[in-house]
């Protein structure tokens, strides 16, 4: 079976959930193509060029294609955007709903209906990821489909353009954190494995002291999440994720910030860049990784009790400085 219809089938059975998730047009963007195609051969029918010549194919169909880019990369971009909000929306409730207590838990529990049924937790958490895994295929397929078409790299620096812009799926901090939440079930809950089958090639790989969460997913697929941190060149410790995607222990990212962890990540004014790829304003909507906080911490238990003792020290330091700072302030003095 084709992607297109597999990807078709598999979106109406999404509609058809009691709360339906935006796709990609896929059927509609190759028919955009298709024209494209079709306006081209006839018109080149018209000037006998040679089709098999891809710098007279270029010369008619030029880097910026009126036939396509007027409806094709808009219709993309708007519905890429759709895809991410609701997968980053979904996934940041459904890890809300797994962490609460007391009678948050219990109340969420109730209006989301699961009734504290952790197999409905881990469905979710699969259909999630399915979701996103389907969605990434459909983008990389199609734009690829118009490179082949065009003969250009317009697809490929429409991906990078979607990637500055956190559109793509596949960097989404919270299909990290469901990584993580889905190991923590499997090695907590090992009678429910067979309920999340699709996820047995994902593991926290630890090589020569570095871990890195891998993932083998559908139409190869691959996924290496490294957890090395850049700032302190250890491995995250109290991780969040910037919404570039690139992770880093907490106290860290607020010294890439300029902000004490009492003052927070919220704070850091949006000129400061990421450490990694430089991009501004990034920080004020950072993802604590608390799934991969607690992976973390069961495989990692002396380097996370050894590293829980020196950021303590710090953090009391940081605090005590901030409310003497704050004092004076106060004061006048």
């Amino acid at each position: 079976m084709k992607f297109c219809k597999k990807y078709e089938e598999y979106m109406q059975e999404q509609n058809q959930k009691e709360l339906p998730l935006p796709g990609v047009g896929f059927k509609k963007l190759k028919k955009i193509l298709k024209k494209c195609r079709r306006d081209l051969h006839s018109h080149d029918d018209h000037e006998m060029l040679n089709l098999h010549d891809p710098h007279q194919i270029s010369a008619n169909c030029p880097h910026l294609c009126p036939v396509c880019d007027g409806t094709f990369f808009p219709s993309l971009l708007n519905e890429m955007s759709a895809v991410v909000g609701s997968f980053n929306e979904r996934a940041q409730k459904l890890l809300e709903l797994h962490l609460a207590s007391g009678f948050r838990k219990c109340f969420m529990w109730f209006t989301d209906k699961l009734h504290g049924n952790h197999v409905a937790l881990i469905q979710e958490c699969k259909d999630l990821v399915m979701y996103a895994i389907f969605n990434a295929v459909a983008m990389r397929k199609i734009l690829k489909k118009y490179d082949k078409i065009h003969y250009s790299k317009q697809g490929q620096a429409f991906k990078s353009q979607a990637q500055s812009m956190h559109l793509e799926i596949l960097q989404s901090p919270w299909l990290c954190e469901l990584m993580a939440f889905h190991i923590n079930m499997r090695e907590t809950k090992p009678q429910q494995r067979k309920a999340s089958a699709l996820f047995d090639g994902c593991s926290l790989v630890i090589n020569e002291g570095k871990p890195s969460l891998h993932c083998e997913l559908f139409d190869s697929i691959k996924l290496d999440i490294d957890l090395t941190c850049s700032v302190c060149l250890d491995t995250v410790f109290d991780p969040v994720a910037l919404t570039c995607g690139h992770i880093y222990c907490y106290m860290c990212a607020c010294k890439a910030a300029s902000v004490t962890i009492v003052d927070g990540l919220k704070a850091a004014n949006r000129k400061e860049k990421c450490p990694l790829c430089r991009n501004a304003g990034l920080y004020e909507g950072a993802v604590h990784l608390d799934e991969l906080n607690i992976l973390l911490s069961r495989r990692c238990p002396e380097y996370w009790e050894e590293r829980l003792q020196v950021e303590r020290v710090e953090r009391i330091q940081q605090a005590k400085e901030h409310w003497e700072s704050q004092c004076r302030a106060f004061m006048g003095v």
